[in-house]
């Protein structure tokens, strides 16, 4: 399985240059205090990942990685680890490019740094546990159609709900100020679990 994992992360390695420059424009926007960008490097991260599937899918891979010893559940845990090594490190490279940024303009904001980027880590998260049994079910390409029509539908629903006037106590607007990102991280965390699970069962099923 380590071989799986260094397999997908070599293969993001034809990327770096695409990856540096768009690092470059992300430190060169967030200098000049045009907004909150710590979401992009986490998400480049995912687009990277994902373009593994590509490859696999037009090298038929998978038809000769499921010959290998346990070579199904091996293939989709790998997925999932080299997904988290490589959102890993780009959590730490945007910790360390939002304080440099912060403190070129003499304004660290700690709590304003660890709340967007727990924000973006459980975006990030859930992205993934609905993107991931779509793709090991129907491929790369039919996915992202599916992904598209998905994120159309759900940002149409926030976008008619948020003019619909809705009674919130305020017990559960204090409850959700004090837990609730730990909530939803624990929410993400469960998804990414059952994700998972769910990838693993389509992918035993799968014909190649």
């Amino acid at each position: 399985m380590l071989g799986l994992i260094k397999k997908d992360l070599l293969m993001i390695k034809g990327n770096l240059k695409m990856l540096s420059i768009i690092f470059i424009v992300f430190i060169l926007i967030a200098l000049n205090g045009n907004g909150n960008f710590a979401f992009i490097p986490a998400f480049i991260g995912v687009m990277l990942i994902m373009s593994t599937f590509s490859y696999d899918e037009y090298n038929k891979w998978d038809a000769y990685a499921t010959t290998f010893p346990s070579g199904r559940i091996n293939i989709v845990k790998s997925k999932f680890i080299a997904t988290f090594i490589l959102i890993l490190i780009s959590f730490l490279v945007t910790l360390l490019l939002c304080l440099i940024i912060q403190y070129i303009n003499n304004d660290i904001n700690f709590k304003e740094i660890y709340e967007s980027m727990l924000g973006c880590l459980i975006a990030i998260i859930l992205l993934i546990a609905i993107m991931y049994p779509l793709i090991f079910k129907f491929g790369i390409e039919k996915s992202r159609i599916g992904i598209f029509i998905g994120i159309f539908g759900v940002t149409s629903l926030v976008s008619i709900l948020s003019k619909v006037k809705i009674q919130v106590p305020n017990s559960l607007l204090i409850f959700l100020s004090n837990y609730g990102f730990i909530l939803f991280l624990g929410i993400s965390l469960i998804s990414i679990l059952i994700s998972y699970k769910i990838s693993q069962k389509i992918y035993l099923n799968k014909e190649f």
